[in-house]
């Protein structure tokens, strides 16, 4: 898939690095079509948007964490493609031990990652 047919959502804590992120992602020929830094405020959006992938960081600016958010927008859409950024390494543990996330198309990046990082996992994830 070409990237200027992707459709991304970006949920991250820092507005800065949500800035970078989408910045360099729509340079890239990529369709942010949403940004947040609050997992409670993209429920309405995933229905009417319809992302072909989910960029999330693990921690959010407010009571969710990005495992949370990962979960909610599986139950909707079992086969999105999600990469889940984090600083903490036993995040990956976790993933794969959480039976939600089992056999889905999910990846993590450990911080610090490199946009160019963020992009190529971005099109491993939906080519899989």
């Amino acid at each position: 898939m070409k990237p200027e047919k992707l459709k991304i959502m970006i949920v991250q804590e820092d507005e800065d690095n949500l800035t970078l992120s989408s910045d360099y992602l729509s340079r890239r020929g990529y369709h942010v079509i949403a940004r947040y830094t609050k997992g409670n405020d993209i429920r309405t959006d995933v229905e009417k948007e319809s992302p072909d992938v989910f960029l999330l960081n693990s921690k959010l600016a407010d009571n969710k964490t990005g495992m949370e958010v990962a979960t909610e927008i599986l139950d909707v859409y079992p086969s999105a493609p999600i990469l889940f950024i984090t600083a903490d390494y036993g995040q990956r543990v976790q993933v794969k031990k959480n039976p939600k996330l089992r056999d889905k198309k999910f990846e993590v990046l450990i911080k610090p990652v490199k946009l160019e990082q963020i992009e190529n996992t971005i099109l491993n994830l939906v080519i899989k």
